[in-house]
């Protein structure tokens, strides 16, 4: 009882701050571009470059999207997918992997920390502006429930754990490891008034100060897997690389407008060199091991200039064509934010 009340409370706080919706800071063609690509019918949102599965990140990214396209219909359906699909554990976050060629469709029952923080994101976003108590309810159940179980405690400071099964200190003996690229800094604001018992904005400056200490003279970028059981270095067992994961950490610094310039100035540098390519590094030796071309990442480069120097997109990477799923949400992701808060950057 004492739980609900609280929830209620929450949602009631959250409905009180709505006014109407803002102006929809991604195109609609756009958006219908993107779900024609890579959302189905019944509002599964498809990786088109990982066997056509589905995960939570991608539906906690479709319902973003829809809502930042001001498209409650897609909003609706992809929210439905995701309800009935993947939040079916007994701890209130979703199960992480849907495999439409598998039976049973989940084929891997643990969470995903991203996916579950942008899908609690999406649902107090779309709850608050348009006024809709059941979605805010539910982000502040599912925010709750992320507060409680992935959120822990680690030297003096609150870390998140990737998932609530394999990175802990009672799974790994270099454990906990984490995700730097999960901390989706524009989201705990949000989090913090669906879900006040957590400390959110501890968890994001905790976030930002290990982000800083992975890094070094010698390594200008941060592993995708990190352990934090004493001085961060690269975790056991997975590979010492900036990887597909990793190349979000600027994305989502900007936007959640965390006044780090140098450090986002230091990654971009470090990632996409001469600003053609964003570049996957293995960190053991410094060498590339691939080069992005696609414009979805291409862009984000171009973002960190004209979040951090005003500097014009340039008119190609302004126009939205979907490519992979990956890509895609990108480079949308980074059009919205400069439709949002640099819109001289269009012009």
């Amino acid at each position: 009882m004492r739980r609900l009340k609280a929830l209620l409370s929450c949602a009631l706080a959250m409905l009180s701050l709505a006014g109407p919706a803002a102006a929809a800071s991604i195109d609609a063609a756009d958006w219908q571009a993107y779900a024609d690509a890579f959302v189905e019918a019944n509002g599964r949102v498809v990786d088109t470059a990982n066997g056509r599965i589905s995960h939570s990140e991608g539906q906690g990214y479709g319902m973003l999207l829809a809502f930042l396209a001001d498209n409650r219909g897609d909003f609706e359906r992809i929210w439905s997918f995701t309800r009935t699909e993947l939040l079916l554990r007994d701890d209130g976050l979703a199960m992480w992997r849907w495999d439409p060629a598998s039976t049973p469709r989940v084929t891997d029952p643990n969470n995903a920390s991203d996916g579950d923080i942008l899908i609690a994101y999406a649902l107090g976003l779309a709850g608050r502006a348009w006024q809709r108590a059941d979605l805010t309810n539910a982000g502040a159940a599912l925010a709750t429930s992320i507060g409680n179980t992935v959120v822990v405690g680690h030297g003096g400071a609150p870390i998140l754990l990737p998932g609530l099964e394999g990175y802990g200190r009672d799974a790994r003996d270099d454990g906990p490891v984490v995700n730097l690229s999960y901390w989706i800094f524009e989201a705990f604001p949000v989090l913090r008034q669906l879900a006040p018992g957590t400390d959110w904005e501890a968890l994001s400056q905790n976030g930002i100060a290990l982000t800083k200490r992975s890094l070094g003279p010698d390594r200008p970028l941060p592993p995708e897997w990190l352990s934090v059981q004493t001085v961060p270095r690269p975790a056991k067992g997975f590979k010492d690389e900036f990887g597909y994961n990793a190349i979000r950490i600027p994305l989502y610094l900007i936007r959640g407008e965390v006044a780090e310039p140098e450090l986002i100035r230091g990654l971009i540098s470090a990632m996409a060199p001469d600003g053609t390519a964003v570049n996957l590094v293995d960190l053991t030796n410094g060498h590339v091991t691939e080069r992005l071309t696609d414009p979805g990442y291409r862009i984000l480069p171009a973002l960190a200039a004209c979040a951090l120097d005003g500097t014009a997109i340039p008119a190609e990477l302004r126009r939205f064509q979907p490519t992979l799923y990956y890509p895609s949400t990108l480079h949308l992701l980074s059009l919205a934010y400069v439709a949002e808060r640099h819109p001289e950057c269009l012009s």
